[in-house]
């Protein structure tokens, strides 16, 4: 018997089986002629898919002028330290040490209080989604300082550490200066990836030798302020508040003059440079 499925084209040839129906396209199958530059999306329902770099109107960034974003920078040293946010939120447990021991002239009492505030900050950057590097030093090197005052049961006690951390830096500051390898100079250029072939130019380094010896002179002050205050009988009335005010106030102070030192010494260097290649050029041409 005939299958009634089987069917025969006008040629009389036979076609075994039954029909098939058509396959449905895919959905991400392109219903149009990709046209447009290279690299574009496949064109899906009749519309276009924007690439990853559009913007919100749909607009398509020139790929010449675009910025090179994507590359990864090194951080620089204020950014490691947490921003500026980070270098004020350190002084915070200082503050609160310096206010409670005013008030309650308690030395556990104000222990407490610093080891609190420096465990609130690194809670605070934590919910904030910021580097939290910078709080859990902070918290630290409130946890040592704390730990000296009450070995020693004495408040001023607390700020030892940084009295001789003050000595420390000051020291290697100098000794890098004399070596002639300025500290400023040699960590700005590490940390940001350019080498070390600043050191060529007698310019920059002048520039790095005043920025670093600017440092010097703040941790030497410190150094020599506080430790006369220690061994002094001012010392739990006036050590908390000097501390503070030769905390970020001179901080700020040094940056301040590293920042004009490194720009003239910059600009100097380039004006050198423009110089000799156009003296360069002239004896080429002549």
């Amino acid at each position: 018997m005939r299958d009634p499925a089987d069917r025969t084209d006008p040629a009389g040839s036979r076609t075994v089986g039954r029909p098939v129906a058509p396959r449905p396209p895919r959905p991400d199958a392109p219903t149009a002629p990709v046209v447009g530059r290279a690299g574009s999306r496949p064109v899906r329902d009749g519309r276009v898919g924007r690439s990853a770099a559009a913007d919100e109107d749909g607009h398509e960034p020139d790929d010449e002028a675009a910025p090179q974003e994507a590359e990864e920078r090194a951080p620089t040293l204020l950014e490691q330290m947490g921003g500026v946010t980070g270098v004020v939120s350190s002084a915070v447990p200082v503050i609160v040490f310096v206010i409670v021991q005013a008030i309650a002239h308690a030395l556990v009492a104000s222990i407490v209080a610093a080891v609190v505030a420096a465990v609130a900050v690194a809670g605070w950057r934590l919910v904030r989604g910021e580097k939290l590097q910078p709080a859990f030093s902070g918290l630290f090197g409130v946890a040592v300082c704390a730990f000296i005052a009450w070995r020693t049961g004495q408040a001023k006690g607390f700020f030892l550490l940084g009295i001789w951390t003050s000595l420390l830096y000051g020291g290697v500051f100098l000794i890098s200066v004399l070596a002639r390898w300025p500290l400023v100079g040699t960590l700005w250029h590490l940390v940001n990836g350019d080498g070390q072939g600043w050191r060529r130019s007698p310019r920059l380094r002048r520039g790095y030798d005043l920025a670093t010896l600017a440092w010097v002179v703040v941790f030497g002050a410190r150094f020599v302020v506080q430790h006369w205050l220690y061994d002094s009988a001012y010392a739990d009335t006036w050590l908390g508040w000097v501390r503070l005010a030769m905390g970020v106030p001179l901080a700020v102070l040094a940056a301040a003059v590293t920042v004009w030192a490194i720009r003239r010494a910059t600009e100097e260097a380039k004006a050198e440079r423009e110089a000799a290649d156009a003296e360069g050029t002239d004896a080429a041409a002549a």
